[in-house]
């Protein structure tokens, strides 16, 4: 008998399984039922019966599954599993496990199933199953993984929920026809300072319908970040799909937006990729659609990813990476310019430059800058370099033996004016270094000055308080509004070489040069003209009344050494 009580191992004789009688089999089924009853889970005994499936012998939890009839006519069990089912009795196995998944998409049920028999009835045509229904647990996974990638705010996927459509959407055949778009909201952060979060939220929730409606029917909607969403377009035209639904948005979120007794206007900036580009990952498409909406924030239009533009942000990280651990490890260095009065051709001070050259290849600051700016490198880039200026000048007055001749500028950036406590930073290292306030100069560019004008106004006056020169960069090439200008304590103005350049030879920048001079002498000010490079240009220049110049007539960059003995050099010929 089937579940007869299994003898010792010294008495098990192998036998060769017979086919058994019919009659034989009724019998023993009146037995088998019983046994199975006991068992808590849907448990069956299958056999084939010349071609056919049959159900042997079923218990009760089976039957309630409904999953109960003897032929695959009947069962619905044998209908779906009977492949497997034969595939299993033509093997030599003994055990066999899988998940099974039943029903219809709104009630699906979910089963572990087993196929079992005992060693030496491989050829016995029988095998025993049994199911433990996992529907409970599956359904409790189904919903937190639902909840896991969905946002509870809008309740659209979240990062991963996204990720997982356009994994799920992408294969290599139709790739092209598929795009990912990430609309980034501008100044939302302002919402959220200026009127609280609950306001941030209900424009969030505001934005997210706006931008449904302006879906066609085919694309996703995903909130991926706090003020990003990121939309999965199916594509027939490529391109241009995507930039007729980028469109839509836009006109979308152009309206304003009624948050309690405010009318807010958010524009946002738009990034696409497209399937078609060299694709090797599914998340691949999502984060060339982040640089492509990285470089739409500086461009103000909608932009598509290209493979340049993903060079460009990898080489930048790569200066990035490299730059920290050049400024931790103190691989930096200061070069010097000097600035020269156009009266009397002495040197009255020098402008510090930094200067990087990794494996003795140097990199231009117009490279690393920005680069330094945009990661917040310039901040301990800037600390460093005032640091180091003071260490410099401490040191040429000591080689000099009392006052060396000549002070020095440290540019300040307009992302350390924010972020740093500049007076007292300035003052510190001042004190370190035993060198006194009005040895150095402070300059500063007009964007600097128009992102927090009252701010800055409180930072300058605080460095003039230590005796610190300041001068404003680059003027003429910004914005600053005068009255601005008027109120803050700048003693220099330096004219950019853009204006200064080709002055000769051009009417229009003698005029605007004249108009700066002018400007400057009105507010009481000094003025330093960028780019001179030839003699006749200083003349006229200090003919116009310009203070003092700087440019490759009297020398490029310097290393320290250098820089001060063509500081002892042309100040005692000058004396001369």
């Amino acid at each position: 008998m089937l579940f007869r009580k299994r003898p010792a191992a010294s008495e098990l004789v192998p036998l060769a399984p017979t086919p058994l009688s019919d009659a034989t089999r009724v019998l023993e089924q009146q037995h088998v039922e019983p046994v199975l009853d006991l068992l808590p889970i849907p448990a069956t005994i299958v056999r084939h019966s010349g071609d056919a499936l049959v159900l042997e012998a079923s218990n009760q939890p089976f039957r309630a599954a409904g999953f109960g009839g003897a032929t695959a006519d009947v069962s619905p069990f044998l209908r779906l599993l009977g492949g497997r089912l034969s595939d299993f009795l033509r093997s030599d196995e003994l055990h066999r496990s899988f998940a099974w998944q039943t029903g219809d998409a709104i009630e699906p049920r979910y089963f572990r199933v087993t196929f079992a028999r005992r060693r030496g009835t491989e050829r016995d045509g029988r095998c025993f199953v049994a199911l433990v229904d996992q529907t409970g647990e599956q359904r409790t996974e189904i919903s937190l993984r639902r909840e896991m990638m969905s946002d509870s705010l809008t309740g659209l996927p979240n990062r991963g929920g996204f990720g997982d459509e356009v994994e799920a959407s992408f294969s290599p055949d139709a790739a092209d026809r598929h795009a990912v778009m990430i609309v980034n909201l501008n100044r939302f952060s302002r919402v959220n300072a200026c009127m609280g979060s609950l306001a941030g939220d209900e424009l969030l929730i505001s934005v997210a319908r706006r931008i449904k409606g302006a879906l066609r029917g085919r694309d996703t909607l995903a909130r991926i970040g706090g003020d990003e969403f990121g939309v999965l377009l199916q594509t027939d035209d490529g391109a241009a799909d995507a930039l007729m639904v980028a469109e839509r948005i836009g006109a979308a979120l152009a309206a304003p937006f009624r948050l309690t007794d405010f009318e807010i206007r958010i524009d946002c900036s738009i990034g696409i990729a497209l399937g078609k580009d060299d694709i090797a990952e599914p998340e691949d498409l999502i984060r060339h659609a982040q640089v492509a909406v990285k470089r739409a924030k500086k461009t103000g239009n909608t932009e598509l990813y290209n493979h340049s533009t993903f060079d460009v942000v990898r080489t930048q990280f790569g200066i990035e990476t490299a730059l920290r651990r050049a400024i931790d490890n103190g691989d930096m260095r200061l070069s010097f310019q000097p600035i020269c009065d156009l009266a009397t051709g002495r040197i009255v001070s020098f402008e510090s430059l930094a200067r990087w050259a990794p494996d003795g290849r140097e990199v231009s600051p117009s490279d690393f800058i920005p680069v330094a700016e945009e990661c917040g490198l310039i901040v301990p880039l800037g600390r460093w370099a005032m640091d180091e200026a003071a260490r410099t000048i401490a040191a040429w007055d000591k080689r000099a033996g009392g006052y060396c001749g000549a002070n020095l500028a440290v540019n300040l950036s307009a992302i350390q004016l924010q972020r740093d406590q500049i007076a007292s930073l300035v003052g510190r290292t001042l004190d370190s270094h035993g060198v006194a306030g009005s040895r150095m100069m402070l300059e500063l560019t007009e964007s600097a000055i128009v992102s927090d004008p009252d701010r800055i106004a409180e930072t300058l006056h605080a460095l003039k308080e230590l005796g610190a020169t300041i001068a404003m960069d680059d003027f003429g090439t910004g914005y600053s509004n005068l009255a601005v200008l008027q109120r803050l304590p700048i003693d220099v103005l330096k004219i950019d070489r853009s204006f200064v350049s080709g002055m000769l030879s051009d009417r229009d920048k003698v005029a605007i040069v004249r108009a700066v001079l002018s400007l400057a002498q009105a507010l009481g000010m000094r003025t330093t003209a960028e780019g001179i490079e030839t003699n006749e240009l200083a003349q006229t220049l200090a003919a116009l009344g310009c203070s003092y110049g700087q440019g490759f007539l009297y020398a490029r960059p310097l290393e320290a050494d250098a820089a001060f003995q063509l500081l002892s050099a042309r100040n005692a010929a000058s004396t001369a």
